[in-house]
């Protein structure tokens, strides 16, 4: 969407009632993208302490007057209809799930989604992609494998995948390696199983972040934990020790991650027409939590010197 004051923000309506778990017979690739996910996601990572969602809030958007009366794209016009009980929906053109199989419609009018924050254009500040060392497969029959030159290494049979990582650019330096097992905490916690690709500002070469964006097929089912997303940890085991300690500050009862994302989405405006999350996904974020800070206990135990595992950011700081 763009705004009068040349503004952009990238709208994801909502396809799946906040109750419903993603059917069991999708592969993660081909699953539902989520609106109230990438909402619990930018909270999700700010109470982690990463910042590295970029904002995005929750909005009530009225189909007709908001997008169809406004819009200056004249193939989306032709897209929209009304539904056999008076809704009005579209599915504007693209390249999986616009069809009016897949139509995103109001009730009658209005119709809730997300609201992210475009990154600033390429023009201005370029980024590079960059392929997960342990991206997944996205084909139905073959386990996922990673290209360097001409050498192919399955991390999901190999588990001593993560030594030839560590001595492959630009994992071999500064804290890209810990970047990444960041942001498989990250996805661990909310089920994202969903992340091929991650994106860098290219001005600051290795010396950067990793930007967590793209979060819709997250907190798809709460009933079930993904080990494999946690891949990054287990084979490399290696975490910051500011990541160590914030993990440690939530599990505790009077700063139990559950209780802080149900206040933090509480914030968001959509709240007022249900909770972002359901009780079910708050407890798994507990639960999930509580595996996360079980394998790095397992990852100290398994290490003579505790520093072979923690990555201490924060070397001036007296706590654990």
């Amino acid at each position: 969407m763009s705004f009068p004051n040349y503004g952009q923000a990238l709208f994801k309506p909502m396809k799946q009632e906040r109750h419903e778990e993603t059917n069991v017979n999708l592969y993660y690739f081909s699953d539902f993208e989520r609106h109230n996910a990438e909402i619990a996601a930018f909270h999700l990572d700010k109470i982690l302490g990463f910042r590295r969602v970029p904002p995005v809030v929750g909005r009530l958007v009225n189909v007709i007057k908001e997008i169809k009366d406004i819009t200056t794209d004249h193939k989306l016009v032709t897209t929209f209809f009304t539904s056999p009980v008076g809704n009005a929906c579209f599915y504007g053109q693209c390249s999986y799930y616009c069809s009016t199989e897949h139509a995103i419609c109001g009730r009658p009018l209005k119709i809730e989604g997300s609201m992210a924050a475009m990154l600033p254009d390429l023009s201005f500040a370029p980024r590079r992609s960059w392929r997960s060392p342990w991206r997944r497969s996205y084909s139905r029959s073959k386990l996922a494998q990673w290209v360097e030159s001409v050498l192919f290494k399955k991390w999901e049979m190999d588990s001593n995948y993560c030594d030839s990582i560590k001595t492959t650019p630009p994992y071999d330096r500064g804290t890209r390696l810990v970047d990444l097992i960041d942001m498989s905490i990250l996805d661990f916690l909310m089920s994202n199983m969903d992340r091929h690709h991650y994106e860098t500002f290219e001005k600051f070469g290795n010396d950067t972040f990793l930007i967590h964006f793209d979060n819709g097929r997250a907190f798809g089912r709460h009933s079930n934990d993904e080990p494999s997303i946690l891949a990054p940890l287990v084979q490399c085991c290696r975490v910051r020790r500011s990541t160590l300690l914030r993990l440690h500050l939530l599990s505790l009862q009077s700063y139990r991650m559950s209780d802080v994302m149900r206040a933090s989405l509480s914030q968001d405006p959509l709240a007022v027409v249900a909770p972002l999350l359901t009780e079910q996904h708050l407890s798994a974020l507990d639960r999930r939590l509580e595996t996360v800070i079980k394998t790095i206990h397992d990852c100290l135990q398994q290490h003579q010197h505790h520093s072979d595992v923690i990555h201490d950011d924060i070397g001036d700081y007296p706590g654990a």
